[in-house]
C-alpha cells in the first residue's frame, strides 16, 4: 500500500503539468484559429505571455509599474512579432507640449467675439501628426501628492511668465530646480486656504451648509493654476477647474502637474462639456466672465449656462469685482457707475433664474438655485431641444435647462456614502440598463471584480501606494472603475465619449464623481503628459469604423506620463492589434485573461509608456526641429 501511494504520490505532479500544459495548448489553439492571422506562434506569444493556465490569471512576470525618475526603466518579457510593428518617430523637441485642439497659431484665425477663438478648434485629419509628442529634457516623474500640490519639478513645466506677473498674487514662484505653488490667487493672495475659510464662514452666517456635508463636486471657471481646487481635496471636495489657453502660460498644465483636476476651456459660444443638473457649486473668482452681459447679446446667457450645469439646490459663488464695488472700485480702476450696472444686472439675471441670494460678505456673494417645487418659476423661456445632455459642439441658448428626471426629491447622501447610493437618475429610470437597484449593484460588483483583478496584476494599483495620482478613464459607463479604484490620494476624469448608447455622465455625477464628454476621434482638451494612468473599457470596438486605431493610441501617448500605464480591456482580436501597433510606440506590454475564465474572448492588455524625453537621440534633425525616430531609453 505504501508503494502505490508513493507510486501515486509520484504521478500526481506529472499529471498536473500534463493537464497544465495541455490547457495552455488548446487555450492557445483556439486563440490563433480565432485570430484570423495564420500566425500561431506569435499570436500564442501574444495570449499567453503573461497568462497563467488554471491560476489567477495574469502574472506581470517583467513588466514593470514602478517609476524611476531618471529614466532608468528595465523592461523585460517583450510580446514579440514576427513582423515588425509600425513605428512612430519622436516629434520636434518644439512640440513637447503640443495640444491639438487648442492650438495658439490655428485658434488666431477665428473671430474673437464671445471667446470663440479660445475653444475647441481641432485639425483636420490630413494635418494630424504621425508621431509621438516628447517629454522636455530633464522630465522626472511628478512628486507624490500631497507634495505635488505645492512643489512641481521645473523641468517638467518650464515656463517663468507667471512667476513674474502674478507675483503679487502668490500663484507660482520659481525656485531654482523647483516651482512652487503658495496656494495663492487673484482674489486670495493669502492663500486658497484661508478663502475657502471664508467662503464656508459666509455660507455659516446664514445657516447654508457648505463643505463637508452638501457640496462634493464644484465647477471652478477661470480657475488659473487652480490653488482653489486643490485645497479644496483637502476637505473631501472634487473640484473640475478649467481656463484658457491664452497668454497666462501653462496654468493648466500647471494645475495637472500638481496632481488637480483641470482641462483647458472657456465659457464662450458652445455649452460646456458636461451633463446638466451637474455640479454641486459653480464658482468664479475674478475670472473675467462678462455675467451680467447686456440685452443686445443674449444677456446673461453664460448665467444660462451656469443654471444647467448647477444641480436644484446648488449654489453659485461670485468673488471680486463687482460685488462690494463701493469700496473697492478704485482698487479695480473702474467707475461706480461701471461696476454698479454690472451688479445690478448680475442680480436682475439670478432673480430671472430663481437663484436666491443667500449670503455677502465683503467680496464674496453666494446664490441658492431653487429647487423644481418651488414656487419661483424662471421669467426666462424654457430650452426645447430633444436631448438636454446632447452638449457636444452645441451653441449656448438663452434658456434654461430643464431638471433631470429625479432631480429635487431630497438631498444627495454626504459623501463618501453618496458613492455607492442609488443615484437619483438610476432610482427614477432615466438610464437604460438600469431600471432597477439591483441591476446597479451588480454593476458595482463587477467592476469590484475587475480592479481586483488588476490589482494581482498591478498591486500599485491600490490606492494606498499613492503610484496613480492622475487617472482617466476613457469609457466610464456609470463610473464602476472609478468608484472601486477610489482613494484620497487619486482622483478619476471619468470620460463618457459622445458616441455612447446612454449618456450616463449625470449619473456619475450623482455619485459625487467629475468627468466630462469627448469624442475620442479628436484630442482630449489637455496638456502632454498629465495622467498617471489610463483605463479604457472597449474604447476600440466603440470606435471600431469611426475613426483609425493609431489615431486614438497617439492620443493616449500623447496625455500618458511616461512611465505611465494603461489598462485595455476588450476582445482579443482587437486587443492583439493594439498589442501589435503599440510596439512602436515604445510601450511594454502584457496581455491577461478575463479574471472569471481563460476561455472568455475579452481580455486585458496592460501597457507602461517607457520613459525617453526630447533630444535623446541626439541626431540633428531633431536638433533643429525636425522629427526622427527615437531609442530613448529601450534596451
Amino acid at each position: 500500500m505504501a508503494n502505490k501511494a508513493g507510486a501515486a504520490g509520484a504521478r500526481s505532479p506529472l499529471s498536473l503539468v500534463v493537464a497544465m500544459a495541455l490547457c495552455c495548448f488548446f487555450y492557445v489553439l483556439g486563440a490563433w484559429q480565432r485570430s484570423g492571422y495564420g500566425k500561431g506562434d506569435s499570436i500564442a506569444a501574444a495570449v499567453t505571455r503573461g497568462t497563467a493556465c488554471g491560476g489567477d490569471g495574469a502574472v506581470a512576470a517583467g513588466l514593470s509599474f514602478d517609476t524611476h525618475h531618471n529614466g532608468g526603466a528595465n523592461f523585460s518579457g517583450e510580446n514579440d512579432d514576427a513582423s515588425p510593428p509600425p513605428l512612430f518617430p519622436a516629434c520636434a523637441a518644439s512640440l513637447a507640449d503640443h495640444t491639438p485642439c487648442h492650438d495658439q497659431d490655428r485658434a488666431m484665425t477665428f473671430p474673437r467675439k464671445n471667446m470663440v477663438y479660445r475653444e475647441r478648434h481641432c485639425p483636420p485629419a490630413g494635418e494630424r501628426l504621425r508621431c509621438l509628442v516628447p517629454a522636455p529634457r530633464g522630465y522626472v516623474t511628478p512628486f507624490p501628492w500631497p507634495a505635488s500640490r505645492d512643489v512641481v519639478p521645473f523641468a517638467n513645466a518650464p515656463y517663468k511668465s507667471l512667476t513674474v506677473e502674478k507675483a503679487v498674487q502668490n500663484w507660482v514662484r520659481h525656485e531654482g530646480a523647483l516651482l512652487r505653488f503658495p496656494g495663492g490667487g487673484t482674489q486670495f493672495p493669502q492663500g486658497a486656504d484661508k478663502y475657502i475659510d471664508q467662503l464656508a464662514a459666509a455660507a455659516a452666517g446664514v445657516g447654508v451648509p457648505f463643505f463637508g456635508s452638501g457640496v462634493r463636486t464644484v465647477l471652478d471657471t477661470g480657475c488659473g493654476v487652480a490653488s482653489l481646487g486643490a485645497y479644496l481635496d483637502a476637505r473631501g471636495v472634487a473640484a473640475m477647474s478649467f481656463a484658457p489657453r491664452d497668454s497666462h502660460e501653462a496654468q493648466v498644465q500647471f494645475a495637472l502637474e500638481r496632481g488637480v483636476p483641470a482641462f483647458v476651456g472657456v465659457l464662450g459660444s458652445v455649452k460646456l462639456p458636461f451633463p446638466r443638473a451637474a455640479f454641486d457649486m459653480a464658482h468664479c473668482s475674478r475670472c473675467l466672465i462678462p455675467w451680467g452681459g447686456d440685452d443686445s447679446n443674449n444677456g446673461g446667457i453664460y448665467m444660462m449656462e451656469i443654471d444647467r450645469v448647477l444641480r436644484p439646490g446648488g449654489y453659485w459663488v461670485l468673488s471680486g469685482p463687482p460685488i462690494n464695488w463701493k469700496a473697492n472700485h478704485r482698487a479695480w480702476e473702474r467707475t461706480e457707475d461701471d461696476l454698479a450696472g454690472e451688479q445690478r444686472r448680475i442680480e436682475d439675471r439670478a432673480a430671472k433664474l430663481c437663484w436666491e441670494k443667500v449670503a455677502e460678505v465683503n467680496e464674496i456673494a453666494v446664490w441658492r438655485k431653487k429647487r423644481p417645487d418651488s414656487t419661483c418659476s424662471p421669467a426666462v423661456r424654457t430650452c426645447d431641444t430633444g436631448n438636454p445632455d446632447d452638449v457636444w459642439y452645441k451653441d449656448m441658448e438663452p434658456c434654461v435647462t430643464p431638471p433631470p428626471p429625479g432631480a429635487g426629491k431630497g438631498e444627495l447622501q454626504p459623501f463618501p456614502a453618496r458613492l455607492m447610493a442609488v443615484p437619483p437618475r438610476v432610482s427614477s429610470g432615466a438610464v437604460p440598463g438600469f431600471a432597477t437597484a439591483e441591476e446597479y449593484a451588480e454593476e458595482n460588483r463587477r467592476w469590484e471584480r475587475h480592479v481586483a483583478a488588476y490589482r494581482k496584476v498591478n498591486r500599485k494599483l491600490d490606492g494606498g501606494s499613492g503610484r496613480y495620482r492622475n487617472i482617466m478613464d476613457m469609457n466610464a459607463g456609470v463610473g464602476g472603475f472609478a468608484a472601486a479604484v477610489f482613494s484620497s490620494k487619486s482622483w478619476v476624469m471619468n470620460v463618457v465619449p459622445t458616441v455612447a448608447e446612454i449618456a450616463t455622465l449625470g449619473v456619475i455625477y450623482e455619485r459625487g464623481l467629475i468627468g466630462m464628454y469627448h469624442d475620442w476621434c479628436e484630442a482630449f482638451s489637455t496638456y502632454p503628459r498629465t495622467y498617471d494612468l489610463i483605463h479604457a473599457n472597449g474604447i476600440f470596438t466603440l470606435y471600431k469604423d469611426r475613426c483609425k486605431m493609431e489615431d486614438i493610441l497617439l492620443e493616449m501617448d500623447r496625455i500618458l506620463r511616461p512611465e505611465g500605464t494603461v489598462i485595455l480591456r476588450d476582445d482579443v482580436e482587437v486587443l492583439l492589434k493594439v498589442q501589435r501597433m503599440v510596439k512602436g510606440m515604445r510601450w511594454k506590454t502584457l496581455m491577461a485573461d478575463h479574471e472569471d475564465s481563460p476561455h472568455i474572448p475579452e481580455k486585458v492588455l496592460y501597457a507602461v509608456k517607457q520613459y525617453w524625453t526630447a533630444g535623446d537621440e541626439g541626431s540633428a534633425e531633431e536638433k533643429e526641429g525636425g522629427s526622427s525616430e527615437g531609442k530613448g531609453s529601450e534596451e
